[in-house]
């Protein structure tokens, strides 16, 4: 039994928690929060600290906080010479303190408070500072994954940049589309559907070969009355830059 422990108790932490509570080759032996209070559902309170003096000795030790406090969690940790991971996908592996074994433990996904996931289909990023360590932190992410790639920060950082443009730029575009609606007394579900095939079409196409709409036509009048109909400077604006940029195929616009 590989024995681990969890440094947070946020968002990440919390699923992480969730998701190796349904391995029978891994413990949580224990987590440390600030705030030893902090509601971690269906995990033993007994097993919670914020004593740092208190930590145990693990096989692993989780790091599952903001970017900007990893350094300072890495050197406030009692110990010398133990495989100290992070979850970040955009922090670099020397951000962990000399001290310890460094590694990262990245699973790329979108986290929601209180929305289960499932763990199985989420890619797992790992990189270690040893070679020796690599299995260990591979075998363990494969209790809960079947997707785990060994990828090095450049590359971690490559995909980071990729996620926000996929995920988090695509999310607000769905808020434009979403206000939107709402401005025109329409509702936002009637375009659920298409959000839905066009997710499903990059599963069996390319994003370039799945490409739609009125800049990849070159549909100038369509363009045209829709630049006239936003009336909001932010909507046509972004409007603007992503038909340029389509219609020059991403080159400089």
């Amino acid at each position: 039994m590989i024995k681990i422990t969890i440094i947070g108790s946020g968002n990440v932490a919390q699923h992480l928690i969730d998701a190796f509570a349904k391995s029978n080759e891994v413990e949580i032996i224990q987590v440390f929060s600030r705030t030893q209070s902090h509601i971690i559902p269906n995990f033993d309170s007994n097993k919670i600290t914020n004593d740092w003096n208190a930590l145990t000795e693990a096989d692993l030790y989780i790091i599952a906080v903001s970017d900007d406090a990893i350094s300072s969690v890495s050197s406030k940790l009692p110990f010398e010479n133990r495989l100290v991971v992070h979850t970040s996908g955009s922090a670099p592996l020397a951000l962990l303190n000399d001290k310890n074994r460094k590694g990262v433990f990245y699973p790329l996904q979108t986290f929601t408070k209180g929305k289960p996931i499932d763990f199985k289909t989420i890619p797992f990023c790992l990189e270690t500072q040893f070679e020796n360590d690599y299995a260990l932190l591979e075998k363990v992410a494969q209790t809960i994954s079947d997707n785990v790639y060994k990828i090095d920060s450049h590359q971690r950082k490559a995909l980071h940049v990729a996620a926000v443009f996929v995920n988090n730029f695509t999310n607000y575009l769905y808020q434009l589309g979403s206000e939107i609606c709402q401005e025109n007394h329409v509702p936002f579900d009637i375009l659920k559907p298409l959000i839905l095939e066009t997710a499903e079409k990059l599963l069996t196409l390319s994003p370039k070969d799945a490409q739609t709409g009125p800049a990849k036509r070159n549909d100038i009048s369509t363009i045209e009355a829709h630049e006239s109909f936003l009336s909001n400077e932010n909507q046509s604006t972004i409007y603007k830059i992503l038909t340029q940029s389509i219609q020059n195929h991403g080159k400089k616009l």
